[in-house]
């Protein structure tokens, strides 16, 4: 299921489809056992049940809704007949919620459905079903001792101001080499063979032959990699370079780039080049910068499918754009100046 794939982060909307898929079986069995009741109506009616007439926030605290929307399932109430609404004899400004003679005949001949609602939760939920209410009792009264919103803000806030590091490989961080490379290639492209060799196996593709692998982290999250493979004697390409696409704007892929390229000099290489897609015009322009040069022709002999750009690091020739950059801009500022 793909909600449960992005775990913490899709608590809520896999808590919506629990509560979706429980709705609409318990107003599937309503139904079929002839009771004038649904289901979203239960909370508010059994409060009223129990406690007798009471007020909208009084309701609304209790089992846990906003006022707001206990008033709109009021309405709904008010228009089904089943509850009334009466102005509070002890402070004439509150309006107090009461059930109708008609809501009370309902619910006084709901208990035989109640009691198999509960039997057959029971019997298809098994020990799920007692953990899982064991865990939302826990939830809940985690969340009253440390709201949600505030707990999240306070790790936003160490996250954004973590620097943003550059690590080596080690065996624990496989499965992100994988993760943050086949994101990018199953979303731009597919997942070619020798990819699905490499990022399976990186220490017997990349690390054994003489290359090098990097990640970039920030406050602990693994946001970006590349590879530095060795083809031959100071022979290397810059390869797998992937950044996680909520991540990008923080410089991750500059600094994967930079740290690739001040290893390559490190080692004292003779030639870096690398292979891409012309539709990743994003990270041809990162790749211009930091001085890799655009062939005329694909790479001979080149491994990928989708490579249609080849190029080669001329050390220098990223500055020498930038100058020139500056210059173009310089004489477009001047010539606007002298035509005004």
């Amino acid at each position: 299921m793909y909600l449960s794939s992005l775990a913490e982060l899709a608590f809520g909307s896999r808590l919506k489809a629990l509560s979706d898929y429980f709705y609409t079986a318990a107003d599937e069995v309503y139904r079929g056992c002839g009771a004038q009741i649904e289901s979203r109506w239960f909370p508010v009616l059994r409060y009223l049940w129990e406690n007798g007439p009471t007020t909208v926030s009084e309701v609304a605290m209790a089992i846990g809704q906003t006022h707001s929307a206990v008033s709109q399932l009021t309405d709904k109430l008010v228009r089904a007949g089943m509850v009334r609404r009466r102005r509070d004899a002890e402070d004439g400004r509150r309006s107090v919620l009461a059930l109708t003679d008609k809501a009370r005949d309902s619910l006084g001949a709901l208990g035989p459905i109640w009691c198999s609602i509960r039997r057959g939760v029971a019997s298809s939920l098994g020990a799920e079903g007692k953990a899982l209410l064991a865990a939302m009792a826990a939830c809940e009264k985690a969340l009253q001792e440390r709201p949600l919103a505030a707990a999240v803000m306070v790790e936003h806030a160490a996250l954004v101001a973590a620097p943003l590091e550059i690590v080596p490989y080690e065996p624990a961080l496989r499965e992100h080499f994988y993760r943050l490379n086949s994101q990018w290639l199953e979303r731009d492209f597919k997942l070619e063979d020798i990819d699905r060799a490499m990022l399976s196996d990186p220490e017997r593709y990349v690390l054994q032959p003489g290359g090098a692998i990097f990640f970039a982290r920030l406050g602990g999250e693994l946001i970006g990699t590349c590879a530095l493979l060795c083809e031959s004697a100071g022979v290397y390409e810059l390869s797998k370079m992937g950044v996680d696409e909520t991540f990008r704007g923080l410089g991750a892929g500059r600094r994967l780039l930079d740290t690739a390229i001040g290893e390559f000099h490190r080692r004292q290489g003779e030639h870096l080049f690398l292979e891409s897609n012309s539709k990743l015009k994003t990270a041809l322009r990162m790749y211009e910068q930091a001085g890799f040069v655009l062939q005329p022709a694909t790479r001979l002999g080149s491994h990928y499918e989708r490579a249609d750009v080849y190029m080669i690091y001329q050390p220098g020739a990223g500055a020498a754009r930038g100058k020139k950059a500056v210059r173009k801009r310089q004489a477009r500022a001047t010539r606007t100046s002298q035509e005004v």
